[in-house]
C-alpha cells in the first residue's frame, strides 16, 4: 500500500502504527514527492506525475498489485495512481482531498478558510509569484516547525484543536513539517501549482474501488470537492464524518486500512 503525504509534508508523515499494519498484514510504503525531503525537484510536474514515481518505486520493489491513499494534499496524486495505472491499482482512498480547480459547477473555494484562498489565489498568478509569496513562510517554519500550526490556530475548527493539542500527533506533524522543508519549499509551491492547473487524467476512467473519506467541518479542503468528485468516479464510496474536520483524516486512516486491503 502506498501512502501519498500531504501539502506540505515528507515520507515521514503521519501514518497508522506498526501494529496495526503488521495485523492486517499491509506493507506500507511512502516517499517524499519531487522537491520534498531528500527528493531532488521536478519543475513543472503535473498531479498525474506521481503515478510514474509510484510505478517506479513499485518496479523497483517488485511489486505488481498495490492500493493507494492520499491524505489532503496526496488525495489528488492517489487518484492519479488510480487512474493511471489501472491494472495496477487494487483500491484507492482519499481523505480531505482537493478537486481540480477546474471543477465545472463546484465554487472551489467555497467555505475554504482565508488562508487557503489566499495561498491557491497567489498560486494561479504563477510559480515565480508564488515562489516568492511562500519564501519568508517556509523560512519561518524551518526555523519553528511549530509556527505553520501557530499560524493556522485562529481558522481551526474545534475538532481540529483538539487534534493538534495531542502530544502525540502534534510531534508527528512538527517532524513532518521539519523533514518536508528541511533544504527549500520547492515541494509545495510545484504542489499548489499542480492542484491549480490541469491534473493531466481524468477522474471518470477510474476502474478500482475508490473511497473519499472527509470531514463534515474542514475548512482547509471543503467536503464540497469531494461530493464533487464521488459524482465522477463511477466507483466511488463517499463517507462523511459530520463532527470531524481536516486533521481527523490522521484518526480515519487506521479504520479504513481493512477496506484499502481488500478484507472487507
Amino acid at each position: 500500500m502506498f501512502l501519498l503525504h500531504g501539502t506540505p509534508g515528507s515520507r515521514i508523515g503521519p501514518c497508522p502504527r506498526g501494529a496495526v499494519l503488521y495485523r492486517l498484514g499491509v506493507r506500507l510504503i511512502t516517499f517524499d514527492r519531487p522537491g520534498y525531503g531528500r527528493s531532488d525537484r521536478l519543475i513543472g510536474r503535473s498531479v498525474a506525475a506521481a503515478a510514474e514515481d509510484v510505478e517506479a518505486i513499485a518496479d523497483a520493489l517488485e511489486i505488481d498489485r498495490f492500493a493507494v491513499v492520499g491524505r489532503s494534499g496526496g488525495g489528488p496524486h492517489a487518484l492519479a495512481c488510480a487512474a493511471l495505472l489501472p491494472a495496477r491499482v487494487t483500491r484507492a482512498a482519499v481523505l480531505v482531498g482537493l478537486a481540480p480547480h477546474a471543477a465545472e459547477g463546484l465554487d472551489w473555494f467555497g467555505g475554504m478558510a482565508a488562508s487557503n484562498i489566499t495561498e491557491y489565489t497567489v498560486a494561479l498568478a504563477g510559480r515565480s509569484r508564488f515562489a516568492d509569496w511562500l519564501a519568508p513562510t517556509a523560512q519561518e517554519i524551518r526555523a519553528d516547525p511549530g509556527s505553520l500550526i501557530a499560524d493556522l490556530y485562529a481558522e481551526l475548527p474545534e475538532a481540529d484543536r483538539r487534534m493538534v493539542a495531542n502530544p502525540g500527533v502534534r510531534a508527528m506533524l512538527l517532524a513532518n513539517y521539519a523533514e518536508a522543508l528541511r533544504h527549500s519549499e520547492d515541494g509545495w509551491v510545484d504542489d499548489a501549482i499542480a492542484f491549480c492547473s490541469p491534473w493531466g487524467f481524468d477522474l471518470t476512467v477510474i476502474q478500482a474501488p475508490t473511497l473519499l473519506w472527509h470531514g463534515g467541518k474542514d475548512r482547509f479542503c471543503p467536503v464540497d470537492h469531494s461530493h464533487w468528485m464521488a459524482a465522477r468516479i463511477r466507483t466511488a464510496i463517499m463517507r462523511v464524518e459530520p463532527e470531524a474536520a481536516h486533521f481527523g483524516a490522521l484518526e480515519a486512516l487506521p479504520d479504513l486500512l481493512p477496506w484499502l486491503a481488500g478484507k472487507m
